[in-house]
């Protein structure tokens, strides 16, 4: 006897960026309690540490606070970025990569090489 199970196939990602905003924004939700989390953690440690609270569980490259607390920023960030990607499509990340140059024409560029000739002779 042969049993056969259909399951339906869900919407896959598409290649446009702005379709999958809906999950962009679903994952961001997810990362916010997992950045708390990583707080809660770091800080147990810290505590651990200063002998306010009991022993730490975790041994090893994650026993030390200060990886728990910067991953905990590096979770909140990209939290936020694919939340605010996800409401309204801008991109956090490029305001802080992209540095805003002025925009120069070929003429206003002539002129500010040719004043700078002039001024080194």
């Amino acid at each position: 006897m042969r049993i056969r199970i259909r399951l339906h196939r869900g919407r896959s990602l598409r290649k446009r960026l702005q379709d999958n905003r809906p999950l962009a924004l679903a994952l961001g939700a997810l990362l916010t309690p997992a950045a708390l989390m990583a707080y809660v953690l770091g800080f147990w440690r810290l505590a651990s540490d200063i002998g306010v609270a009991g022993e730490f569980g975790i041994s090893g490259f994650f026993s030390h606070w200060q990886i728990w607390i910067l991953l905990a920023v590096l979770l909140q960030f990209a939290g936020h970025a694919l939340g605010r990607y996800g409401r309204d499509g801008a991109n956090p990340l490029r305001e802080l990569l992209v540095f805003p140059f002025p925009e120069r024409g070929r003429k206003e560029r002539r002129e500010a090489l040719s004043r700078l000739k002039t001024n080194t002779r």
